[in-house]
């Protein structure tokens, strides 16, 4: 297996926590320690023996601190070929030591960024060595180890003591491979930065190296991933791990949460889709109000508000089987209740800006597209009929349009007041739709007269318009933009209903 003892080690690291035991083990093996700067102190607080890159090199680090390690007797000790007769030829002939063990880790640009660093200091941390020395280290795993992180000095000391010091070859290949894993989302990362407000030729980078491995994916027989930083966003407070179906009802219950942020709200969500939504003076009112939509979809659902959740709405709460409950926090006496069930995921989101762009795989590549950040208001309703929406109507309609944005196309949004009634979602016709979300209405006891409705595309013909007359609909919102608009005006002037166009459509798919 090409096994390989360790019998030197450059050291340049960045961080210091949680290198003490891998360089007590090095020093047990007897391994020769070359580093720079801050390192090179700390090695020697620990009693290493150290030989100093400068010695090696013959050269001062310089630029500060911008040129330290890039020199060819310390690349060339890392990327010479041990059984490459020319190589060793040149070996010799430049006094080049051998590196068997390249340490290194790399400037937090990430962190840097993150801060809200100025430019001059967020550059100042774009690594240009220990990048270097990573990939010098990592090309070379025929000889060489690469250690490319802090998070993995436990696997490496462990590998270290079952090996005695030495490596295979299939663990310096596993290690160039994490080794290039870390140098790509650096300069993911680097990319973008740089890239901002430019106009570059189009190019899609991602890089998560967090990830957790899901129960499974959409469906049993399908593995699922996710990768990002969830305690970044939530803390878990309570129940099973999310699943693949959870994530993906927890990321649509946020992006709708997101459009109301003033009075108490709750929405409860089923395969994306609202079931329930309603804005109320308190909490607990809110949940009943959304609970009454459709009782039945909110069974096994995802719950979202975004206020504290008190302990009257946690006893409401506590009579509904529900997946995953979300909140900005929790009254104690309200937590120990919804804990009693064991499996129930309760999250407390932390304040957080979710990205800009959104992005999924297609075909054999990637589209990508700007976050739908517009939700329109009353003042950019333009009225199209004769009679004008009364207050009470505008507001319906601002709120059912705020529900149809997030609603999977095609789909109409019936609403009175701050209360979802109902919601035809994901029809390949816009009239089934409607027809859809009056049934649903009905069926739970909603009286539709003086309703409210919300269409995500524009009218082509005037029946949705005479269907939701005769359900005692009163006004209407759509983005408008038919040739045939003024086919559905006149059916609404005919019947006293209100229309207001907004020119913005909200296709969801």
């Amino acid at each position: 297996m090409n096994s390989v003892k360790i019998k030197s080690a450059l050291i340049s690291v960045y961080y210091k926590d949680g290198l003490e035991p891998l360089v007590r083990e090095l020093q047990k093996q007897g391994v020769t320690f070359y580093s720079t700067g801050g390192t090179q102190t700390f090695l020697e607080g620990l009693g290493a023996d150290v030989v100093a890159v400068d010695k090696v090199t013959d050269y001062p680090s310089i630029f500060g601190g911008r040129v330290k390690t890039l020199h060819p007797k310390i690349f060339g000790g890392i990327l010479h070929r041990r059984n490459h007769e020319q190589d060793q030829q040149e070996v010799q002939q430049f006094e080049i030591p051998a590196i068997d063990l390249v340490i290194v880790d790399l400037y937090p640009f990430e962190e840097t960024v993150a801060a809200g660093a100025s430019e001059e200091d967020t550059i100042e941390k774009i690594d240009i060595g220990g990048i270097s020395l990573i990939r010098a280290a990592a090309k070379n795993f025929q000889d060489v180890l690469i250690v490319s992180s802090r998070e993995q000095y436990g696997e490496v000391v462990e590998l270290l003591q079952a090996k005695e010091g030495s490596t295979d070859l299939t663990d310096r290949k596993r290690f160039a491979a994490k080794a290039f894993d870390v140098s790509s989302h650096y300069d993911t990362h680097i990319f973008r930065y740089l890239s901002q407000e430019q106009e570059l030729a189009p190019a899609f980078k991602q890089s998560e190296r967090q990830s957790q491995t899901l129960r499974y994916g959409e469906n049993p027989h399908q593995n699922g991933t996710f990768y990002g930083n969830l305690e970044e966003l939530f803390d878990k407070l309570n129940g099973k791990e999310l699943s693949y179906n959870n994530l993906v009802d927890v990321d649509a219950a946020v992006l709708l949460m997101e459009e109301f942020s003033e009075q108490p709200a709750v929405a409860i969500l089923k395969h994306t889709n609202a079931c329930g939504v309603a804005v109320a003076d308190s909490l607990n009112q809110a949940y009943l109000n959304a609970l009454a939509c459709d009782p039945v979809s909110a069974f096994g659902g995802v719950i979202i508000t975004n206020k504290t959740v008190d302990l009257a709405t946690a006893e409401e709460l506590n009579k509904l089987f529900f997946e995953v409950l979300i909140a900005p926090a929790y009254d104690q006496d309200a937590l120990d209740l919804l804990k009693g069930k064991k499996n129930r995921i309760l999250l407390r989101q932390k304040p957080f800006q979710l990205p800009n762009k959104l992005f999924k795989t297609l075909l054999n590549g990637v589209i990508e597209q700007d976050k739908d950040a517009a939700t329109e208001t009353a003042a950019d309703f333009k009225t199209v009929t004769d009679r004008a929406p009364s207050q009470e109507e505008v507001e319906g309609l601002e709120f059912a349009l705020k529900v149809c944005k997030h609603t999977k196309s095609n789909t109409i949004v019936l609403a009175k007041g701050n209360q979802l009634l109902a919601s035809g979602v994901g029809q390949t016709s816009r009239v089934d739709a409607l027809r859809q979300a009056i049934e649903k209405a009905k069926s739970f006891g909603f009286n539709l007269q003086g309703s409210v409705m919300a269409s995500d595309a524009f009218f082509p013909f005037p029946d949705c318009v005479e269907i939701a007359a005769e359900a005692g609909i009163t006004a209407v919102v759509q983005p408008g933009g038919s040739i045939k608009d003024q086919d559905s005006i006149d059916a609404c002037n005919a019947r006293n209903m209100a229309m207001v166009m907004t020119g913005v459509r909200h296709f969801k798919h």
